[in-house]
């Protein structure tokens, strides 16, 4: 006689898979919701204490647990030693095995308690999915119910073969695996633990990586509460993300997450701020934004941190953008911008913020917390004679909020609420600032300069001071502060402190 035993918790396409396993003659071992379920569609179901000779028990924690449920799936048919075994202990022939473990990834997901996600806890499952997964040159071991519509047609056409089992235990080895590492995730309270468990799902294949000969893929959490990311988003309009869609994409959000007031608007080329400003009102962000590096801009991504009206979206399509990030549109923002066949509309209800960044290098991983300090609340200490104004101190913090997000080593200069220019990813802070200098060109004059980190000599001041820049926003903390201070108190330039240094390698 030949056995299917199914225990499911999502019970997605079990009647359906139950027709089939009849059809071919099939007897059906179940437990608990799933024989119910079998039994109210007029299934003859074989419970599983019918065949353990032991109730189920422990509200429904121990049932499977069993040498004659665990032999059924363990027996090798080809091993005269263990079909005696089988025989003489009557442990049935399970050559089908449907489970689909209790629902934690969705309990943790929701409000819950620590008990809730402790019952959710499957144990009987893993044991019997491994089981099979090992025994596979007999038993086909379905744990997504994905499965069941390509497994149906196989058994109908006899083609369900060794190679066919065995990629079905791929996928169940891979099921228990990343179930046993959410479990232990979420359990460990160890921010670096001795062994590193990572569970991600493949969102999508992308057609190409940074270049068309590399190939990619796009992964994302596995576990709902660490989704934090570009897989979040609601693709409004427009083709599949790139590669290097993803990667700016997340530089604009990022840096749009600094800021809660106004209206700000970002825009990011080849991972690095292109043009940011913050306005009362959202098209006027825009056009100071673009306005930043008109050229950098064409062909970019924009993020915003309020809605999109008609008069932002107007604005916007009179170049090419890859990408407008968004909170929301208006339904009038949405009508001009969708005409346009090739831009991507990204929707993006909520902000967040990942724990811990995870960087890949040849052989292993480097993971740290994700740089999450408000620069607001930063130290913001005068060290010079003269003191900031207001209005230089609430650039000096726009700057800092910007300068973070360039690659280091990185300068930034601003005036008014506006980025002016940047410079960044240089060897030599003196090159970055002469970079940003530059690209400021003539509007450098009344505009501050921020710094990712401390400036060891006073070749940075002196340029700010050629260029007629009256206020540098810095870590500090060097052996050679005193040039610095000393610098800026002979050219009339108001120097703060921070205390925090902001390096992106």
């Amino acid at each position: 006689m030949k056995y299917a035993l199914l225990s499911v918790s999502d019970k997605l396409g079990i009647v359906d898979l139950a027709h089939a396993l009849t059809r071919h003659d099939y007897t059906i071992i179940s437990t608990g919701g799933t024989a119910k379920l079998l039994q109210e569609h007029g299934f003859a179901v074989v419970p599983v204490e019918t065949i353990t000779h032991f109730p189920e028990c422990m509200d429904g924690r121990l049932k499977t647990i069993h040498p004659l449920i665990a032999g059924g799936l363990l027996g090798v048919r080809s091993n005269d030693a263990h079909k005696a075994t089988m025989t003489e202990h009557h442990i049935p022939d399970i050559d089908v095995l449907a489970v689909n473990l209790y629902p934690f990834k969705e309990t943790i997901s929701r409000p819950h308690t620590p008990d809730e996600a402790i019952e959710n806890i499957d144990i009987g499952g893993p044991g019997m999915i491994r089981a099979a997964a090992k025994n596979h040159k007999f038993v086909s071991v379905l744990t997504n119910t994905n499965d069941y519509v390509d497994f149906i047609k196989k058994l109908d056409a006899n083609e369900i073969d060794e190679n066919y089992r065995f990629m079905l235990a791929v996928k169940a080895f891979k099921h228990t695996a990343s179930y046993d590492a959410m479990i232990a995730n979420y359990l460990s309270k160890d921010a670096f633990p001795e062994t590193l468990t990572l569970v991600y799902e493949k969102n999508s294949v992308l057609r190409y990586g940074e270049n068309p000969h590399q190939a990619a893929a796009y992964y994302a959490p596995a576990d709902a509460q660490s989704c934090t990311g570009i897989e979040t988003l609601n693709i409004l309009h427009g083709k599949a993300l790139s590669y290097n869609n993803i990667t700016d994409a997340q530089a604009a959000i990022a840096l749009v997450g600094e800021f809660n007031d106004d209206a700000v608007c970002v825009a990011v080329k080849h991972g690095t701020p292109c043009g940011v400003a913050v306005r009362e009102q959202v098209c006027d962000a825009y056009v100071a934004a673009h306005d930043c590096d008109p050229q950098s801009i064409f062909g970019g991504i924009v993020a915003f941190n309020t809605e999109i009206d008609a008069e932002t979206a107007t604005k916007m399509s009179e170049i090419f953008l890859e990408v407008i990030i968004a909170p929301s549109f208006s339904q009038a923002a949405l009508d001009i911008l969708t005409k346009k066949k090739n831009i991507r509309l990204l929707e993006m209800p909520e902000r967040y913020h990942s724990r811990y960044e995870i960087r890949s290098i040849s052989g292993g991983l480097l993971v740290q917390e994700t740089d999450a300090n408000d620069i607001e609340t930063e130290s913001h200490h005068v060290v010079t004679t003269k003191t900031p104004t207001d209005a230089e101190l609430k650039d000096m913090i726009f700057a800092m909020k910007i300068v973070k997000h360039v690659k280091s080593n990185a300068i930034v200069v601003v005036k008014s609420g506006t980025l002016l220019g940047q410079g960044g990813g240089e060897v030599s802070r003196i090159w970055a600032a002469e970079h940003a200098i530059m690209r400021a060109g003539a509007h450098a004059t009344g505009a501050v300069l921020a710094s990712d980190a401390l400036l060891p000599f006073s070749d940075v001041v002196n340029a700010c001071a050629k260029a007629g820049i009256t206020a540098i926003i810095q870590p500090g903390g060097s052996v050679n502060d005193a040039q610095s201070i000393d610098a800026a108190n002979q050219n009339g330039i108001g120097m703060v402190f921070t205390g925090v240094r902001h390096f992106k390698h």
